[in-house]
């Protein structure tokens, strides 16, 4: 990184318009192309923007190539309700469910739900389906039927059968809740409308907030829980996220403006910024990509990224006004200082970016194009544009003279100001050694809490939501009311075509079933052995001294035949294991999955073999595996491809070391502050580790250049660190302390995660700018000293 000497010059005649590379000749001899071109180019993706949609997808936010996934796509069509589907439980407020109106009420709204687009009618389930069913014992053998009795017209007569079929469903704790005051209409739902659209979940989430409003109007209560839902609320608080957004900007734009007093040059930096995000948002539409509640903070983390670039160039331009300098002159050499620092942080928050295609998880994966388009964005508007609207605008007169005030006083030979000259302190031995062993403890410290990190959720209903929100207090109703949540791990057990009766089969489900009983978090299980157990009881009289499991095959083969086709597929090949789970907490799945396993493992056959996973909680146990697994692989990317580019900008292992170490220090802590906030790495979380990293690397990297060329200069550590702070340095402390005020008004958003998200990135650019502050040039004393009297190319050589 070359130095470029301080030249006082009023008029632009005296400067030469061939001079610098290649790129700051094609790009400031032609100003106004390059305007008019990103004028035109903005027009246009703010055309686009206004054709982006807000919507999510089931099957985005699961690992499709993770084993269970496959296991379960292999055999969604031949499972029951194990995939993507609502539960919506209508309670009877005033009385049980066996009331004339409450059931007339109730089949209105089975009605309504059935007729909505994207539901799977075929397996859609409730009292009034004709797939609920009852089986019972009398003198006359087994007999059965609809729940609903045939003729039903409401009588008293009805509503007594009714109760009977019920108690011989063994829909009791399913549709069925444990009080008798409420049942639950199933909701399966399809990827696509059968007219060929992608299932649209503000729609449905609003078409069944539009139902319960109606219903409830009648005197029942609605709650309604699954991923739809989930989704529907998350889009609903996408209001209250871009209030957010605009918040934030109008804090960046007060702050700047309050650091520069010059509103031009703070117009400048904002609206550079915004049309970051502006094309951004324009070219998600334009390549057939739609924005996810899980990207929504994406465009935020893009502006953030662009007014820390924007500040720097702002402030170099500024300064060198403030030196006599022309405005175009200025902005020249404002270029030419900060382009290749700027560029990197930028490739490096691309990188970063990009390193998040490795996992697994599409709607990760759009996350990760998202950001990386506007990465590539702020390249042209803040690293181009800005400094060449700069150079037509120029700035205040008063704002430059202000920019150059510590400068003018150390020349005079006045103090430094307290807070320079605080910092300058971890330029000498003694504070740097304070400060690397500061740092030391907190790395070991950091190291023994992150250690307790999990992998997924960490509370019940959905942590996205605050655990008042109306979703989380219905996900609390179905527990309550159903005796077991909607967390059901289902393990598929594949056998020969025709063979799913076979004792030896049914014993090893029978033993697997009794085993996941004793482990803490389940609370039942269902299975065709069960269904034997429960058959042979009824057949002798209720006697529970047969509630065994008996090596009769031609009793198994009866109650096969007249097993619900959900135990079972059509061709008996496929037997289904559900276990009804007490919530989907990380240690409660691990334990689940890692105990069927080991039980695969020992009971595998060539022609059994018990395969995971289906279910809300299998599929969610896949999702924690499949985000276990690129954890860590992520991080080692993201900081090789850091440490490849910031050796390319320095040429020096030292240097990298200087800059990246205290990056490292501040993932460690903010894994340390998730513990302690109680939040897991999950689909929600698993990014804004990564973009840390990515954001951070731009404080270093505009401190270290500026340090690294005054030192090759053959100024002291001191005085090179002087400089830095004088010119990068503060512009690094204002933007990380604007950014993290910004974000930390999220706190007060009622969309949890969006909060969570707010507390992690605010402690990341006030870490990233402590370490770029305090923790770099501490390392930077032990690692980039030269030689005391070291000539220039003997101080260069020394890095």
């Amino acid at each position: 990184m070359k130095s470029v000497p301080v030249i006082h010059m009023d008029k632009v005649g005296t400067f030469d318009p061939r001079s610098g590379s290649l790129v700051e000749r094609a790009l400031f001899n032609h100003r106004l192309v390059v305007v008019v071109l990103c004028a035109i180019v903005t027009a246009l993706l703010g055309w686009q923007a206004t054709k982006l949609h807000l919507n999510a997808s089931f099957e985005k936010t699961i690992p499709s190539h993770h084993p269970y996934i496959q296991n379960y796509l292999r055999y969604q069509n031949e499972l029951s309700g194990l995939g993507n589907a609502v539960r919506i439980a209508v309670e009877n407020p005033k009385g049980t469910i066996y009331d004339a109106n409450y059931l007339r009420a109730l089949r209105g709204l089975s009605d309504e739900i059935f007729l909505l687009p994207g539901v799977d009618r075929m397996k859609m389930k409730s009292l009034w389906t004709p797939s609920t069913r009852w089986v019972g014992v009398t003198e006359d053998g087994l007999e059965g039927g609809p729940v609903i009795p045939d003729g039903y017209t409401g009588t008293a007569k009805n509503l007594m059968a009714l109760d009977a079929n019920i108690a011989r469903s063994g829909e009791i704790g399913q549709i069925v809740s444990l009080d008798s005051r409420s049942t639950v209409i199933f909701v399966p739902l399809l990827a696509r409308t059968p007219d060929g659209q992608p299932f649209s979940y503000a729609a449905f989430s609003e078409k069944l907030d539009a139902l319960r409003v109606k219903y409830e109007q009648q005197g029942l209560k609605v709650h309604i829980t699954g991923f739809a839902k989930l989704v529907g609320d998350l889009i609903n608080g996408v209001r209250a996220v871009l209030m957010f957004f605009a918040l934030a900007v109008a804090i960046a734009a007060a702050m700047v403006f309050w650091y520069t007093r010059c509103i031009r040059s703070t117009l400048l930096v904002v609206a550079a910024s915004l049309v970051a995000v502006v094309w951004q948002l324009g070219l998600l539409p334009t390549l057939g990509y739609t924005l996810d509640p899980y990207s929504i903070l994406v465009p935020f983390l893009v502006f953030a990224i662009g007014m820390s670039h924007g500040a720097q160039k702002m402030n170099g331009i500024m300064q060198d006004v403030g030196r006599g300098m022309d405005k175009l002159v200025a902005a020249r050499f404002t270029f030419r200082r900060l382009f290749l620092a700027g560029l990197t942080a930028l490739l490096a928050d691309a990188v970063g970016f990009a390193v998040l295609l490795v996992i697994d998880i599409q709607v990760i994966r759009e996350l990760a194009i998202a950001a990386s388009l506007g990465v590539a964005a702020l390249i042209f508007t803040n690293l181009i544009l800005l400094p060449i609207m700069l150079s037509y605008t120029g700035v205040s007169a008063k704002a430059a003279a202000r920019s150059l005030r510590a400068e003018t006083a150390d020349a005079a030979g006045e103090d430094k100001h307290a807070l320079w000259a605080f910092l300058d302190h971890f330029t000498q031995r003694k504070w740097a050694s304070i400060a690397v062993a500061t740092a030391v403890v907190m790395s070991i410290a950091g190291l023994a809490v992150g250690a307790h990190l999990k992998i997924g959720d960490l509370d019940p209903g959905a942590p996205e939501l605050r655990a008042d929100s109306r979703y989380n207090r219905d996900v609390s109703f179905m527990n309550r009311s159903y005796g077991a949540s909607s967390d059901v791990l289902a393990v598929m057990i594949k056998t020969p075509e025709g063979a799913c009766s076979q004792y030896d089969t049914l014993n090893k489900i029978d033993a697997l079933e009794w085993q996941l009983r004793q482990l803490d978090g389940v609370e039942d299980t269902n299975s065709l052995a069960l269904l034997n157990r429960r058959m042979l009881v009824g057949l002798t009289e209720g006697n529970p001294k047969w509630y065994e499991f008996l090596p009769n095959q031609d009793m198994l083969n009866t109650v096969t035949a007249g097993a619900p086709r959900g135990l079972y597929n059509d061709s008996c090949g496929l037997l289904t294991l559900y276990v009804y789970l007490r919530d989907h907490k990380a240690d409660t799945l691990n334990r689940v999955v890692e105990h069927v396993e080991a039980f695969a493992r020992e009971n595998n056959t060539k022609d059994v073999q018990f395969l995971l996973a289906a279910g809300a909680a299998g599929i969610e146990a896949a999702t924690n595996i499949a985000v276990k697994d690129a954890w860590r692989k992520m991080l080692y990317l993201v900081y090789g491809a850091v440490v490849v580019l910031s050796f390319i900008t320095f040429r020096s292992w030292r240097a990298v070391a200087v800059a990246v170490l205290p990056l490292m220090l501040t993932s460690v802590l903010a894994e340390a502050l998730m513990v302690a906030l109680g939040m897991g790495v999950k689909v929600a979380t698993l990014p804004v580790i990564a973009l840390g990293v990515g954001i951070g690397i731009d404080y270093a990297l505009y401190i270290l250049s500026v340090t690294l060329a005054q030192l090759r200069e053959g100024k002291s550590m001191s005085e090179a660190y002087y400089r830095a702070l004088l010119f990068t340095g503060k512009v690094v402390m204002f933007t990380g302390v604007t950014l993290a005020v910004g974000v930390v008004t999220w706190v007060a958003s009622p969309i949890k995660f969006q909060a969570d998200m707010g507390l992690l990135l605010a402690f990341m650019f006030l870490w990233n700018m402590l370490g770029a502050l305090i923790l770099l040039p501490a390392l930077a004393h032990f690692l980039l000293r030269p030689a005391r009297g070291a000539s220039y190319r003997e101080a260069k050589n020394a890095f």
